[in-house]
């Protein structure tokens, strides 16, 4: 499998949650992960990096969604400006405007869960 860099938008600390879990597998996987919140704390062994800062980011692969169409909106831009190669919109923040931009911009567009498609080598 092709070391694929992902951007985690949503990545929390908390053990119960999909995007947690997603964390960990892609490190399993041995995928290099860029964790992102509006909240802080560390997941993977990686400190999770204030998604208000908006930092540069080069040689995103990937930029896997967790949060909800509802709170996409203020950081479209951004994850545009970081010129990932695609976005996977994870169940529950599947947003068709978002979407439609994105694929304008070139981008490629899954609606999909990440784990799944690890599992199943389809990342």
């Amino acid at each position: 499998m092709d070391k694929k860099k992902t951007v985690i938008i949503g990545a929390t600390d908390k053990p119960g949650r999909y995007a947690y879990l997603a964390a960990n597998m892609l490190r399993e996987y041995g995928q290099p992960i860029v964790p992102m919140s509006i909240h802080g704390g560390e997941v993977s062994g990686e400190k999770i990096i204030d998604l208000k800062g908006k930092p540069a980011i080069e040689g995103v692969d990937t930029v896997t969604m967790y949060i909800n169409p509802s709170h996409q909106a203020e950081w479209e831009d951004y994850i545009v400006s970081l010129n990932p190669k695609r976005v996977i919109f994870n169940p529950g923040s599947e947003n068709q405007g978002f979407k439609g931009r994105l694929v304008a911009e070139g981008i490629e567009t899954i609606e999909g869960c990440t784990l799944v498609m690890l599992r199943t080598n389809q990342y």
